[in-house]
């Protein structure tokens, strides 16, 4: 089946034209893919000349992607030289969650108090009544997680638009890009449990809440509606962790061989 994965936000397609440029950011998808597939072990050391061979690519591309990578922080950069696979502490994860709980809360904040443009608003009550419909079925398939993650995705997208700062868009994708801490990391977690479907219904509703205190310019409250909306990714980390998301959860997120539990 396919399922959603617990991912970074993908990079934009590369474009042929640009030659070495595209070859690097082909490389990097490909080996951020590896990694997060279990191909790649945690704390393994990059056989360059292997991954030069596997990919099928030239060595300058190669260090491009990892040097990348590095600053992803998915690799570590070794005292002798090269590179290996970083591994995480649970409480690495449950700060980069923070982070963006945080950064988020600043965001819904500064949209409530300075206002939002009209378009960008219509635009997330589209979304949200498209989240709305694709939870409206009493238990969701494959194809239901998968559209929650695309349109969960977009809502956090345009919460930082709604600041209308650039400053806030870079940071809060710097922060979404950190190992595990996009919004929907741990969704899947959930598509196992029998309570799947109710918890991504309390999300909607905070999404919902959100919004409301936004358009109300209630920042103190739409600043801490967010703060607590990532508190289930808190909790979705823990299950994982812990074992009681179960073997399917393990078999589907090979990448949670790379958190270390507290």
């Amino acid at each position: 089946m396919n399922r959603p994965e617990a991912s970074l936000p993908d990079f934009a397609a590369p474009d042929p034209a640009d030659g070495g440029a595209s070859q690097s950011v082909k490389a990097q998808l490909r080996l951020r893919e590896m990694i997060l597939a279990g191909e790649l072990a945690g704390g393994a050391r990059i056989a360059e000349l292997v991954i030069v061979e596997k990919l099928g690519v030239s060595r300058t591309p190669i260090r491009a992607a990892l040097m990348r990578l590095e600053q992803e922080g998915l690799l570590q950069r070794l005292a002798g030289g090269g590179y290996a696979v970083r591994t995480f502490s649970e409480t690495d994860v449950a700060d980069a969650i923070a982070l963006r709980g945080t950064l988020e809360g600043l965001a819904a904040r500064l949209a409530a108090e300075r206002g939002v443009d009209a378009a960008v608003l219509s635009e997330a009550r589209v979304c949200l009544a498209e989240i709305d419909a694709t939870l409206a079925p009493p238990a969701l398939d494959d194809e239901g997680f998968s559209r929650y993650v695309e349109l969960n995705a977009r809502f956090h997208v345009l919460l930082g638009r709604m600041v209308g700062s650039e400053v806030v868009v870079r940071e809060l994708e710097r922060v979404k890009g950190l190992p595990f801490a996009s919004p929907s990391a741990f969704v899947l977690v959930q598509t196992h449990s029998s309570q799947a479907r109710d918890m991504l219904v309390v999300a909607q509703d905070q999404h919902h809440q959100v919004l409301e205190a936004i358009e109300h310019h209630e920042g103190a409250r739409a600043e801490a509606l967010m703060r607590e909306h990532s508190r289930l990714a808190q909790r979705n980390l823990g299950a994982a962790l812990s074992g009681h998301a179960g073997e399917h959860v393990h078999a589907d997120m090979p990448a949670l061989t790379l958190i270390r539990r507290s």
